[in-house]
């Protein structure tokens, strides 16, 4: 994943999805390998899923295309202890209506 959002990416935040019982910081190091092949890519590690996806937002011009990757359909995320209702729709609408 971290190679090809490195190669069609001016800019990516890396952050978690659905880390279950593995160390999300490990999980965003090994999709930042994937960016070795491209030294001039710009990128954050951003853990807090909604905080990535308003600085994502917020940081886009109207001519760019912000796309969030992972979750698709899903409605939660699955944590260690935990599942809990996180909605990427949801959180990209209100950062745009936030962002106006």
């Amino acid at each position: 994943m971290g190679e090809i959002a490195g190669s069609y990416s001016d800019f990516v935040y890396i952050t978690s999805d659905n880390p279950r019982s593995e160390d999300p910081q490990a999980i965003m190091k090994d999709i930042e390998k994937g960016f070795s092949q491209n030294n001039n890519l710009n990128y954050k590690v951003e853990l807090d899923r909604e905080l990535a996806i308003k600085h994502a937002i917020n940081m886009a011009s109207s001519n760019d295309i912000v796309l969030i990757a992972g979750k698709g359909h899903e409605t939660y995320q699955i944590l260690k202890d935990s599942t809990i209702y996180f909605d990427d729709k949801e959180k990209a609408r209100q950062a745009i209506i936030n962002n106006k």
